[in-house]
């Protein structure tokens, strides 16, 4: 198991206690809005703008906020006299006017508030101002933030969740992605920003926390390294906030990576993604100019995005979670598959359980690739490990955890890429990995990548008819004597 997995679990165990301890008192909060009918991903929202406040007073950065709406400001006040002044913070600081940080505008841009109620508002901000702040700040305001993100996605009522990414799937894609110092990274589908976050825990806990870095080098990785997008407004008001407990400055925009606002994206040396699954409302297409395939399909556009973002250095690499029609989708989606193994060494497929993200059937993949120098002919062999078949159930009371990825990255690190060796063989039909030629692949119809070799593992044994039809007459065998003897004991008894 690797020793950046296992130390990031280890470190989250040590600091998980008050952390979580904050989390589920924050979480509990939310009771006291019902009356006021806000959904919990509205309070989420909510909370991140009375915990920037909060936050930046106990990081002691509180000069980006004007004097009048730093957190003593607030805290001090009571019932409507609060609310007012609330209301007014809000829509001032998203005002680039009256405040002059740029980060937060864009965090209060267009905020609003769904609290009616002055005491409720009072109460959640005196509540806030109780908790054990010192505690938090030493295992980190960034992870704690992380920690009440997560438990909105697995709050099955606030529905976030049905399609995020679990943390330790986000690690292990970074893990083996390995992501260097001076690299660029993107995910074009941020979300809260999760696997560049993950990107940056990795990088710091590779190189020292940054202290084996140039002064240049620690700019660099502060405001260049990390960058993304995200479409939705108040995703990317919490992406902002998370990057920002993280010191990370790096380009974060809102909006469609489809459009034309996207197509900044470009030159990368390593993106990490889950894009979202679905087709464009209504059927429309993508509006960016310079993809090469047109459909409706989000993640075959996403994916096109993806490894044409890639540097042409031989190099520069992706992970990508990817639903299973991607995999299988003719016309258009396997013009794309072609024009992806072509452009790109796409060496390694991970079969993904299902029941790992919350909406019901949904099947997915990591595809793992290179971009390569030429664009054509860079895909010779595909390697495929399978975690779907044969595995435990996995849902919401029953997660996926670091053991569940033991075999894949031994697999998957064992050798370099020309020394892989199979688990499958003739004889050993169930082994989970198992390699695919570039000739074969073409061979199988849409060129598809939707494989399955692995035969369903059961408990019970198998027979022959002749076998079946003995155990059928044992069992009636067995309960004529019992009724025989019943009638005898009932005989007994009568008598």
């Amino acid at each position: 198991m690797s020793n950046y997995i296992l130390l990031k679990q280890s470190n989250e165990e040590n600091c998980n206690v008050t952390n979580n301890e904050i989390v589920q008192k924050l979480w509990k909060m939310a009771d006291v809005l019902r009356d006021d009918g806000i959904s919990y991903q509205n309070y989420v929202t909510e909370l991140t703008y009375i915990l920037f406040l909060k936050m930046m007073k106990e990081q002691e950065t509180e000069s980006v906020i004007p004097k009048d709406y730093r957190w003593d400001n607030l805290v001090s006040k009571e019932g409507l006299e609060l609310k007012k002044f609330y209301k007014k913070l809000l829509q001032d600081l998203g005002d680039p006017d009256v405040a002059k940080d740029k980060r937060l505008n864009m965090i209060y841009a267009d905020a609003s508030t769904s609290i009616d109620e002055p005491k409720n508002l009072e109460k959640i901000i005196k509540d806030i101002d109780t908790l054990d702040w010192y505690s938090a700040k030493h295992e980190g305001l960034g992870d704690l933030y992380e920690g009440l993100l997560e438990k909105n996605a697995n709050e099955t009522k606030s529905g976030a969740g049905q399609y995020f990414t679990p943390r330790v799937l986000i690690d292990v894609m970074v893990q083996l992605m390995d992501p260097k110092k001076g690299e660029r990274l993107n995910d074009p589908a941020a979300g809260t920003f999760g696997f560049m976050i993950a990107a940056d825990h990795y990088l710091k806990e590779k190189y020292d926390d940054f202290f084996d870095l140039s002064p240049e080098e620690v700019e660099f990785q502060k405001k260049e390294a990390l960058s993304g997008m995200e479409l939705v407004p108040n995703t990317h008001k919490l992406a902002l906030m998370n990057a920002l407990l993280h010191d990370i400055e790096g380009r974060l925009d809102q909006g469609d990576s489809l459009s034309a606002n996207g197509k900044w994206m470009k030159d990368f040396d390593l993106v990490l993604t889950n894009p979202p699954f679905g087709t464009k409302k209504g059927g429309e297409r993508a509006t960016r100019d310079d993809l090469t395939y047109e459909t409706s399909n989000k993640q075959l556009n996403f994916l096109q995005t993806i490894y044409n973002s890639l540097k042409t250095d031989g190099k520069a690499r992706a992970a990508v979670v990817v639903p299973d029609n991607v995999l299988f989708d003719s016309g258009v989606g396997e013009s794309i598959r072609k024009d992806l193994m072509d452009k790109c060494n796409l060496h390694t497929i991970l079969r993904l359980p299902t029941g790992i993200f919350y909406a019901q059937g949904v099947q997915t993949n990591v595809l793992f690739f290179t971009r390569g120098t030429t664009e054509k002919d860079n895909t010779k062999d595909i390697w495929f490990f399978d975690m779907r078949n044969n595995m435990r159930k996995f849902g919401k009371r029953n997660p996926l955890n670091v053991k569940d990825f033991a075999e894949f990255i031994e697999c998957y690190k064992r050798d370099d890429m020309e020394n892989r060796k199979e688990t499958w063989s003739e004889d050993t039909p169930n082994g989970r990995w198992r390699k695919y030629t570039i000739e074969q692949i073409k061979a199988r119809d849409n060129t598809s990548l939707d494989v399955n070799w692995m035969e369903a593992e059961s408990d019970t044994p198998d027979y022959t008819i002749s076998e079946i039809l003995e155990l059928m007459q044992k069992k009636s065998n067995n309960i004529s004597n019992a009724v025989a003897q019943l009638q005898e004991l009932l005989g007994d008894v009568k008598e």
